[in-house]
């Protein structure tokens, strides 16, 4: 949040570097350099706004989980636990802090009546960094009275992380579900406009089902062919080394009838894609995951120059690559 100007005009004498406000872009820099903003102070915000943080979930727990749930999970809530201190600024009591993949209207947060905190993770981001634009809604939902949900508005350069926010020692546990009732209070209620929007969402949402045996893999399904996207924290140039050499000695499939077709990279990970068949349940997908986790843990410990048959493999899986940020 930009912090208020003071009454009166500062002058260069009086205002340092962490004290100058945010103002109109063509209005005098209140460090009373006789520049614009734009062409002082505002050129270093506008820099801090646009900077972009690859990771931005780095340093907090579940790291490839945050990311599944940003980019390929469409309904899914993981309870969060606030840092020392943080409830301290709330507006009331705070009963719970629940991160959920998407909320009503696309809102950044929601303030329950009961004071409790729905922080919606599919949100446009208004910087560079996912992080800050998260903690920012989350403080902000803080600071809102019950039963009132948070509007969208540019983070400040200045405003604090998720990593300053939240206790980083608790789990993070996803929770998968098949639709949106989390928005409500008590889905088992809503009658009218409400239930005809949850039961819109309701049904465009992908089924999808978490894996229990691995980290971070999501089994998904579609009328053509399912699908198995598992975010994996190896860095990238290592990870598609170790899929190339396993690609070429024909053991980077889950079975028969599925395939690795490739990969997503999003905020700084990458993510594995199989194509399975129409017929083959997360249920399936336990047993052989498990399996190519053992031997993606066994060609990652002993690295290797790649032949010539593992570097075709390899630009193959780069060519076949899609960035979802």
């Amino acid at each position: 949040m930009a912090k208020k100007a003071a009454k009166k005009q500062p002058s260069q004498s009086t205002v340092v570097e962490g004290e100058i406000p945010v103002v109109g872009a063509r209005e005098a820099c209140p460090c009373g350099s006789g520049r614009r903003y734009k062409a002082c102070h505002g050129r270093q915000a506008a820099h801090a706004v646009q900077e972009l943080v690859h990771r931005p979930f780095e340093g907090l727990p579940g790291e490839a989980d945050w990311v599944a749930l940003r980019e390929l999970v469409p309904a899914a809530t993981v309870p969060l636990t606030l840092a020392a201190g943080v409830a301290e600024q709330a507006v009331g009591e705070v009963p719970s802090v629940t991160l959920a993949t998407v909320l009503p209207l696309a809102w950044p947060a929601l303030r329950r009546a009961d004071g409790s905190i729905l922080l919606g993770l599919q949100t446009q981001s208004s910087s560079g960094d996912l992080s800050r634009d998260l903690a920012d809604a989350l403080e902000l939902a803080l600071a809102t009275e019950p039963g009132t949900p948070v509007p969208a508005r540019r983070t400040d350069p200045g405003a604090r992380r998720l990593q300053e926010l939240l206790d980083t020692t608790a789990e993070f546990v996803p929770a998968v579900h098949t639709g949106f009732e989390f928005w409500l209070e008590d889905a088992e209620s809503a009658t009218g406009e409400v239930a005809a929007s949850l039961e819109r969402a309701n049904a465009s949402a992908i089924p999808t089902e978490k894996l229990a045996g691995v980290d971070s893999a999501y089994w998904c399904g579609t009328p053509d062919k399912n699908h198995l996207r598992w975010v994996m924290t190896v860095p990238e140039e290592q990870l598609l080394d170790a899929l190339a050499r396993l690609s070429a000695s024909g053991e980077s499939s889950l079975g028969e009838g599925t395939k690795l077709v490739g990969s997503f990279r999003a905020h700084g990970l990458t993510v594995p894609v199989w194509d399975l068949p129409v017929d083959m349940a997360a249920a399936e997908v336990e047993k052989p995951a498990a399996e190519f986790a053992a031997k993606l843990a066994e060609v990652l410990a002993a690295p290797a120059p790649l032949t010539a048959d593992e570097r075709r493999a390899r630009a193959n899986l780069v060519n076949r690559q899609i960035t979802l940020n």
